[in-house]
């Protein structure tokens, strides 16, 4: 009899109480959470980062150079710095940030930015300390920067800092591994090159790219959102030494003369794309039992579309199995989204005048 009821408690335990990959309890099918948003700040210049910090502040940039925190609870910005060597060149200027994931022992906030007449980007690493932002490090100098097309979001994975970058406006860098430009890049974080990326003494990790904007890590992987030209947006997995295709291929390798190119170049197709184009930008994973309908899922923030999409994960997190909208038309262009340890959702406007940060909870 001890032993029936000990497995009956062991049955019952497991059924309710089962461990997911992000250390949330899965408590089975959860109803979903019913989201309500508000702006809680206003009044910004095209911020185009967001980082939800250890210090439960949000820390963003704004394209003109400016870094500042925002409190999520009270709305107070504090200003960190504005970097006055940043030239604002249509889409360029200050765009992705990221912080060191050691903060507490290592408070690195990595940045990159275009600047100079001939206009190019670096990657440059700040010291926080005491509400300033300090000894300026350049680790990654001379990225081909333009009026388009500069990718620049940061990642940090393993250890490792990946940089996406666009083709700013020149087909014939893609294509080259030689150039910094329309790549993923990864170095370490101190700027030095990985002896273990696929082209030796080389930052690059995938070529191809058109204009990365939206780059977040799903297990052991990398999703990457990008802009296609009038067609063919995209959602890819970035792979060691792969081609996505640009210019070549737009898209699936589907068009006549793609199928050639995609076989002999090692061409990695997309997992999802649009046509007409939504103009992707900031993505992020979820895996909160906050709002439940979210969890395993991409969320991308995007411009053209004016909305927030939710693109859910099978259980492999292989493929996109279903896709959502929300907040269409409501706030104008988003340009990126971040979430907070309880699960919380912030995403910003790119709208050029009046910009915010909205709240998305329950």
């Amino acid at each position: 009899m001890k032993k029936v009821l000990l497995c009956l408690f062991v049955v019952l335990l497991t059924a309710t109480c089962k461990k997911t990959d992000n250390g949330n309890e899965d408590q089975g099918n959860l109803p979903d959470a019913e989201l309500k948003s508000k702006v809680i700040v206003s009044g910004l210049n095209l911020p185009w980062e967001m980082v939800y910090g250890p210090d439960n502040f949000i820390w963003f940039t704004e394209k003109a150079g400016k870094i500042s925190r925002l409190n999520p609870v009270t709305g107070q910005v504090t200003a960190l710095l504005t970097i006055t060597e940043v030239r604002t060149n249509g889409e360029g200027g200050l765009l992705g940030m990221t912080l060191h994931p050691d903060f507490a022992n290592n408070p690195f906030v990595y940045v990159i930015y275009g600047y100079g007449s001939t206009y190019s980007a670096k990657v440059v690493r700040y010291t926080y300390a005491g509400g300033n932002l300090t000894s300026p490090q350049v680790l990654l100098d001379r990225i081909p920067a333009a009026s388009i097309h500069n990718g620049s979001r940061l990642l940090i994975s393993g250890g490792k800092l990946y940089i996406s970058t666009g083709d700013a406006a020149d087909t014939n860098l893609p294509q080259n591994i030689n150039s910094l430009a329309g790549k993923i890049l990864r170095i370490n974080l101190d700027g030095s090159i990985p002896a273990d990326n696929p082209y030796p003494n080389n930052p690059v990790w995938s070529l191809g790219h058109r204009n990365p904007q939206g780059l977040t890590q799903v297990g052991n992987k990398i999703f990457s959102s990008e802009h296609g030209p009038d067609s063919d947006d995209e959602i890819n997995v970035i792979e060691k030494g792969r081609n996505y295709g640009w210019p070549n291929i737009k898209g699936f390798c589907n068009e006549s003369g793609e199928q050639s190119f995609c076989s002999s170049n090692n061409v990695t197709e997309p997992l999802i794309n649009w046509t007409p184009t939504i103009a992707p930008s900031g993505l992020t994973y979820y895996n909160n039992n906050y709002i439940p309908q979210f969890k395993n899922s991409l969320l991308l923030a995007v411009l053209k579309g004016t909305k927030l999409i939710q693109l859910k994960l099978d259980d492999a997190q292989a493929k996109i199995i279903e896709t959502k909208d929300f907040y269409v038309n409501t706030y104008g262009r988003v340009r990126a989204v971040c979430q907070s340890p309880e699960g919380k959702l912030y995403i910003c406007t790119s709208n050029g005048s009046d910009d915010k940060i909205v709240e998305i909870a329950k």
